[in-house]
Formats: structure tokens, sequence, C-alpha cells
């Protein structure tokens, strides 16, 4: 079939991959009401185009915690990319680079950062989860900065792992020859089968941190020269809070509809954030961004830039590395048909105005 949007993607995708993959990649929380909403959220927004203006050169180029990216699309960390395709991450990783854009890699990997940022070419952040053994996590960090990484994303809205009933079902395991790849010497890499769960929600109950505040914070900027986002803000107390605590940037993410069910949509939680915010750190937005005009909305309402998770699984489970490529170009191609119709010659002209 002709692939012509990232829901054709997902339709074959879901031929190529087995059900338990297809199943984790694509699940939300209890009844995945956050998971539809994510998108459905940005169908009820409208937009108001301007006219009579030459937008005969578009550039989407834009800056992100001072990197220099082709478009504000960037690759948002999403685990066990190896389900997906043979080359896992490194596949993506290389679409990244190509495209001109930012992968953030996940913790649960099943590649080694080191690998990873060869293949990346110097556009790798990494996202972190805090373990409870706080000398393995900072030992994480420092092999982190040391393979080239340009920042951190702290993910702080998974202390224990949301109800994912698919996953349940499955039984969810990594199958042989898959684990947790930066976590192999710390003896943390196994993601076993559990008689009852999700043999992830088992991991993350067993070593992930439930007690993280604001001093994990404070401790992971005086192990790291990196900058921190912050992900999983959805309320604006707790933007104002990570500008205290001093950090360069934050994910409005509820973690893709997957861990408390009936969260708001990331858009809609959007612009009382933007505002709360009021430029002091940089804002990005992930969940449910499927079409150009989705991306041209959110810049609109005060993102810097969106993060794409699960298109992205679709386009490597399809065909790889250029499986990836092709959805972050058809991605580019639709927002960049979205600002020539909504009359915006650069990222600079999407403003609020234009959704009325």
């Amino acid at each position: 079939m002709d692939l012509i949007n990232l829901s054709d993607f997902e339709t074959q995708a879901r031929d190529k991959l087995t059900q338990l993959a297809y199943d984790y990649y694509a699940s939300g929380a209890w009844d995945e009401i956050t998971l539809r909403e994510n998108h459905s959220a940005y169908d009820r927004i409208k937009l108001y185009p301007r006219m009579l203006i030459d937008v005969s050169q578009r550039d989407l180029t834009t800056t992100i915690l001072n990197q220099k990216v082709s478009m504000p699309i960037l690759i948002a960390p999403t685990a066990f990319h190896r389900l997906a395709h043979p080359e896992g991450e490194i596949a993506t990783a290389r679409a990244a680079s190509a495209a001109g854009t930012i992968m953030t890699l996940s913790t649960l990997s099943n590649s080694a950062v080191e690998e990873v940022a060869q293949a990346a070419n110097g556009s790798l952040w990494f996202q972190l989860y805090v373990y409870k053994d706080r000398g393995a996590t900072k030992d994480l960090v420092q092999r982190v900065e040391a393979a080239g990484c340009k920042a951190l994303m702290l993910t702080v809205d998974a202390p224990l792992l949301g109800r994912r009933e698919r996953d349940v079902r499955n039984r969810f395991q990594l199958p042989p020859g898959l684990s947790v790849k930066n976590m192999t010497a710390a003896g943390m890499h196994e993601v076993a089968g559990d008689e009852t769960d999700s043999g992830l929600a088992a991991y993350v109950s067993k070593l992930i941190n439930p007690g993280m505040t604001r001093r994990d914070v404070e401790w992971l900027k005086s192990i790291t020269r990196l900058p921190i986002l912050i992900k999983g803000i959805l309320r604006a107390d707790d933007a104002l809070k990570a500008i205290d605590s001093g950090v360069a940037g934050i994910v409005i993410s509820n973690h893709g509809g997957r861990q408390l069910d009936t969260a708001p949509a990331t858009i809609e939680a959007l612009p009382k954030i933007a505002e709360a915010v009021n430029d002091r750190i940089e804002i990005l937005i992930d969940g449910g961004i499927r079409r150009g005009i989705d991306v041209l909305k959110a810049i609109a309402l005060g993102a810097k830039a969106v993060l794409i998770g699960r298109p992205i699984l679709w386009g490597l489970a399809v065909d790889g590395e250029q499986g990836v490529s092709r959805v972050l170009n058809l991605l580019r191609a639709e927002f960049d048909l979205a600002m020539a119709l909504c009359g915006c010659r650069s990222i600079a002209d999407i403003s609020s105005d234009l959704l009325g």
C-alpha cells in the first residue's frame, strides 16, 4: 500500500509486529481515554489562516537548548526499539541525524548509549529514570555525558508503571536476546515474565525510585554539566517548581496516555503552562501529534518544539532506518505545507492569533 500518512504506517507496522510488541507500543493505561484524547484534542482546535502573504520561501529551522535543528520536530524517548527492527535505536539515530533533528534515547533502550551516540552523530539526548540505586544512576549519567549526549531528559511521571492492561494480558517480557542494554553492568538489564502482571511493571516496581522529589533534581544537577529537562509536567505550578529547580526546560507529557488515565491531553495543558512559564525556560510537548498541522498548533500555543513517539516506532517496524526517515520527512512536508497555508514564512510567524 502507498504510505501517505502516519496512520498508514501504523497499519502496516501492525502487520509486521508480534502481538506483544504492537500492544506494548500502542497501548495506554486502563481504558485508554487519555491515549485517545491526546490526538482528539488537536482536532478540536481550529486554525484561522492569514492571507495575501508571500510564502514562496519558508524556513523551518529553529534552536532548542542552543542546538540548531532543521525543524521543530524531535524524536521522543521510547523503549525497546529492537522489538520493531533488529537495528533498533541505532537505525532511529541514523535517521534523526540524516533529518537534522534530535533523538532522545530511552534509559530502557535495547542498544547501549555509546553505540547509539556514535550513530546519532551529535544529535542525541538521553531520557533518564532515577533508579533506587543512586550509584548505578550516577554511573549511567557519567556514561551518557562521556558518550557525547547533549542533554538529559528526566522523567518524573512514572514512580510506578501505569496499568497497561494489554501488557498485563500478554504478560509482557522482552524476548531472548533483548535487554535493557544500558543497565547490563549494574545487573538491572532483564525484563522477565511475571505470572500475574506485565514484566515491565515488575521491573519498574523493583528498581525505579518512587520517592523522587526536587532534591533528586538538585542531586542530578550536581553530578552532570548537561542541561536538564523535566518530562511529565501537566500543571502550571509544577512548571514553576521546575523553573525554581534551575532546569533548562520542561516537556509537557502524560507519557503517551500510558500512566494516569483521564489525565488531560497535553495540548490542553499547554496554554496555562506557557502563560506561567512566560519564556523563562523552553517548553516541549509530546503526545498525539499525528499531522503537520498538529505541530503548528502546538507552537502557536507556546511550545518550542514537539516530540514524536509512536509514529517513529511504526516507521522503524515498516522499514528500519528508511522507515523512520520517511516518517520524519512526511511530517516535515506536512508542517511546511501547514505553515504556507497559514501565511507563515518562519517559525517566528507562528503565533496564537492563528487559533482565533
